[in-house]
């Protein structure tokens, strides 16, 4: 039997029909870990790059969910999201018994998962930015106050989004730093080795 099991299915939240793929261990769970997408993304990239699949072998619960709207033109539909973001993602977490999570969320996710953060962070176990979007919409005192585990990545290669979003994420009081190494933006997919041993070496601090 396999050590993991993965399946795939729909969860309404907020009156929408979300659709998530889902790994699972054998055993009951030692965390909850969920994750985000980018703009050209979806949770097919955690599935291909088998993301999903190593976490479960780890001992984890690892969820990847379609965000909203994925056809997005140019990111300026989710900006006036209904419901707000922040409060979205709560009835994400809440809908699918994830709390308290890990939270992973790459660039245009960051516009769920900041306020999410600041909002909501009782319910996040640590948070996994991955050169998000929206860091600057938040004051360094903002980020002094959050208390959650956080682990910044990059890739080097990402001179924009990547350094913007280290300035700010800095300044969270509980953070580690992962750089990857010849790595774009979606430095996940440039260097998935690299990427899948400094991520699951942080979920075992956390445990």
């Amino acid at each position: 039997a396999a050590a993991s099991s993965l399946t795939e299915s729909t969860v309404t939240v907020e009156g929408q029909s979300l659709f998530y793929r889902e790994a699972r261990p054998q055993q009951a769970p030692r965390l909850n870990v969920l994750l985000l997408h980018g703009i050209r993304f979806s949770s097919d990239t955690w599935l291909q790059l088998r993301t999903l699949a190593l976490l479960a072998d780890a001992g984890h619960r690892a969820v990847a969910i379609d965000l909203p709207g994925k056809a997005w033109p140019r990111a300026r539909e989710p900006l006036a999201l209904r419901p707000a973001p922040g409060a979205f993602l709560k009835a994400v977490v809440e809908a699918l018994g994830l709390a308290p999570a890990v939270l992973v969320s790459p660039s245009l996710s960051g516009m769920y998962s900041l306020p999410f953060l600041f909002q909501h962070g009782h319910l996040l176990k640590a948070y996994v930015p991955v050169a998000p979007i929206c860091t600057e919409k938040f004051e360094a005192e903002q980020y002094a106050r959050v208390e959650t585990p956080t682990l910044i990545v990059y890739g080097d290669q990402d001179v924009e989004l990547g350094q913007v979003s280290l300035s700010n994420l800095r300044h969270l009081a509980r953070h580690q730093v992962l750089v990857l190494q010849g790595a774009g933006h979606a430095c996940y997919l440039d260097k998935p080795e690299e990427w899948h041993r400094g991520l699951l070496a942080f979920l075992q601090q956390l445990e």
